[in-house]
């Protein structure tokens, strides 16, 4: 009896072992995203207000990844705050969430050193970088400044009472292309009267009421405006001209020497397991590879940037060291 007991025993624990194998065999065949059909429970966390760059980029991801039947109820959520620090801080206190994402770029890489941020970009897990956008110079339709010429002449001759406004706080990309610009045309940056605002949705308001003189960021962010008529373009930030904006100078082609680039990525929590962090590139990866997001970056007019994993950890650490320079010898970092 004690033999046959065991042998029972014994032959239970077997099939228990082929059942637990058999699970553990199909929860990694679902880890990869790819056989199992589309990934399901993703969350984007935008760290600024809705109307802005990176919400459009997050909404417009989360769209593309669900009409190519790549992800299934993607959520896409906004958390304002200190310049897209916020956000950050969320994130890196998620350690572990393998289904949470934040999208970012060149302003939150600023405002980890001018909000003194706890959390910084190192300690998250890089995904991927996305796209690249070039900024734009624009004004209200009834600005007296009739091209960037007129612009920069009254900014030169008094700066302090040409406001600027940019989307985005001290240290991001809004905040730096006006101090680059100043800088080119010969105005020192410190005199520069700049207006941050958290995103393109508040940056807008702030065009149209006439609150400031003239608005920079990137292109993407005034295309309805302009085609409404609402708002005009007197510049790009491009090397060359814009499909988009045919009509709009570079800043170059207007006898000032600059060209600045906005781009975007994603990144997420830290502690994530190869697996998730599988998931996620794999679910980019194969955005970035339809046909629908080919649509979205021309319909957007963004450039693609593409890259993922080590290519994109080494950019993250070059922009790091490259925008802390630039925020020191403006004497906020």
């Amino acid at each position: 009896m004690r033999t046959r007991r065991t042998a029972v025993v014994s032959a239970v624990a077997a099939m228990s072992m082929l059942v637990v194998g058999a699970c553990g065999a199909t929860a990694e065949k679902k880890g990869t995203g790819k056989s199992d059909g589309p990934v399901t429970g993703l969350r984007i966390m935008v760290p600024n207000t809705p109307g802005g760059g990176y919400d459009t980029t997050a909404r417009t991801a989360a769209k593309v990844m669900e009409d190519a039947k790549i992800a299934s109820g993607v959520q896409v959520f906004n958390l304002p705050g200190a310049g897209g620090t916020v956000g950050l801080q969320r994130t890196v206190n998620e350690k572990g969430n393998g289904k949470l994402a934040m999208q970012m770029g060149l302003g939150v890489v600023g405002a980890a050193y001018t909000s003194k941020s706890k959390a910084t970009l190192s300690q998250t897990t890089p995904l991927a970088k996305m796209v690249e956008e070039a900024g734009a110079v624009v004004v209200p339709k009834d600005s007296p400044f009739k091209t960037i010429g007129d612009l920069v002449t009254a900014w030169k001759g008094d700066p302090k009472n040409i406001a600027v406004g940019g989307g985005s706080s001290l240290g991001g990309p809004d905040h730096l292309l006006p101090m680059q610009l100043a800088k080119a045309v010969g105005i020192e940056p410190k005199k520069v009267n700049y207006i941050g605002y958290d995103g393109g949705g508040e940056l807008l308001p702030a065009i149209l009421g006439n609150k400031i003189a003239f608005g920079v960021s990137g292109f993407g962010e005034f295309l309805d405006q302009i085609e409404a008529g609402q708002v005009r373009v007197l510049a790009v930030t491009s090397e060359k001209p814009i499909e988009a904006l045919k009509d709009a100078p570079t800043l170059k082609s207007a006898g000032i020497d600059m060209v600045f680039t906005n781009w975007r990525g994603i990144v997420a929590p830290p502690g994530i397991s190869d697996a998730d962090t599988k998931v996620w590139v794999d679910a980019l990866t194969a955005m970035h590879g339809s046909k629908e997001w080919e649509a979205e970056l021309t319909k957007h007019g963004w450039t693609d940037a593409f890259m993922t994993g080590d290519a994109f950890a080494n950019f993250l650490t070059d922009q790091d060291k490259a925008v802390a320079d630039i925020l020191a010898e403006l004497g906020l970092a």
